[in-house]
């Protein structure tokens, strides 16, 4: 039995919880939140996807902690999953590695690309495994995507568009630029680490956005440059949280191969079409949805004693990077190339 302890209760928090408690392998040994509601399980966190935080974890025999710190000191528990804001990942991290417990953490993995380094640096040291949550790693029909362009399945990729968007998902933390880093960090860094996943770490990036309800970036269009011959010649993403209220949430690619393009829509049915010689395919995708994969891999590398491959510590905060690197492209108005130290 792995006994897992879960900080932070909100949207992604429930997700997880949602995940475990699917299972019969693990158990829930702990629970920790600053808000008293929703540590009480009075108040509950929703989703902006269907079927996210739907409370399907059993807690009551969880211990509860008012604080995420006194959780990671409880022995009893082996794995500790850490779902706070933003700029509270990295020290709670840290402070898990040392204190000798397996770790997933969310995303992004820091607001600065240097303290993403320095977990990085911190986690290849340790012997637990430290996986970062960058669930479009894991999503069905992103993972075949992947495959499909890693097996060349229907020749060279010449073009990729990637496009994640939707409006304010409003409170307090979503509002606060310092602390979320905006839709470009929040949102926006999906798309980039999946980009580089797929074709490595852009050469430069070449960003246009805007800030409007936080004073980060809430909207962004980014073009990925690649001097290798293997790569694209158009590689883009839009993402972006500054669509009036009622637009909805969109997720979409659109790649174009050689032989054949490649059309992901999250609300299409069906989800995923494939377009090739005149006539129009869907796709198959495995059920669920990427959090459900991601930790099903993360909790087998723990049974395993295995360091993730699949998704690093280090590859996070390559992610971190890149969108610094975007954000200064939108500040100064031309292509800057990402410091990937």
């Amino acid at each position: 039995m792995i006994n897992v302890g879960v900080i932070g209760l909100g949207m992604m928090g429930n997700t997880h919880l949602d995940v475990y408690g699917a299972r019969d392998d693990v158990n829930v040994a702990a629970v920790a939140d600053i808000d008293r509601d929703r540590l009480s399980g009075k108040a509950k966190a929703g989703g902006n996807i269907e079927g996210q935080a739907q409370g399907g974890a059993d807690l009551s025999a969880a211990r509860r902690y008012d604080e995420g710190m006194r959780l990671i000191a409880d022995p009893d528990v082996d794995v500790v999953d850490i779902c706070l804001w933003t700029h509270l990942h990295a020290a709670f991290a840290r402070a898990a590695i040392e204190a000798g417990k397996h770790v997933l953490v969310e995303k992004p993995l820091a607001p600065q690309g240097a303290e993403a380094f320095a977990l990085a640096r911190l986690a290849e040291r340790s012997d637990k495994v430290v996986m970062p949550a960058m669930c479009m790693r894991f999503w069905p029909g992103w993972d075949w995507l992947k495959a499909a362009i890693d097996e060349q399945r229907y020749g060279k990729v010449r073009a990729a568009h990637f496009r994640r968007v939707t409006s304010h998902p409003g409170g307090e933390f979503y509002l606060n630029g310092d602390q979320c880093g905006g839709a470009i960090l929040d949102l926006h860094v999906h798309d980039t680490d999946f980009i580089q996943w797929c074709f490595g770490p852009p050469a430069r990036v070449l960003s246009r956005g805007y800030d409007k309800l936080t004073n980060r970036i809430d909207h962004v269009v980014t073009s990925y440059h690649y001097k290798s011959d293997h790569a694209p010649a158009i590689v883009t993403a839009e993402g972006g949280w500054a669509y009036q209220e009622g637009f909805g949430f969109e997720m979409q690619f659109t790649v174009n191969f050689d032989d054949a393009t490649a059309v992901f829509d999250l609300a299409g049915d069906p989800v995923l079409r494939l377009i090739r010689a005149g006539e129009t395919e869907p796709v198959k995708l495995a059920e669920g949805m990427g959090y459900q994969h991601e930790i099903d891999y993360f909790l087998g590398c723990v049974v395993g004693g295995k360091k993730p491959q699949r998704v690093t510590v280090r590859d996070a905060a390559v992610s971190v990077a890149i969108v610094e690197a975007e954000a200064r492209s939108v500040r100064e108005g031309g292509p800057v190339k990402p410091e990937l130290a």
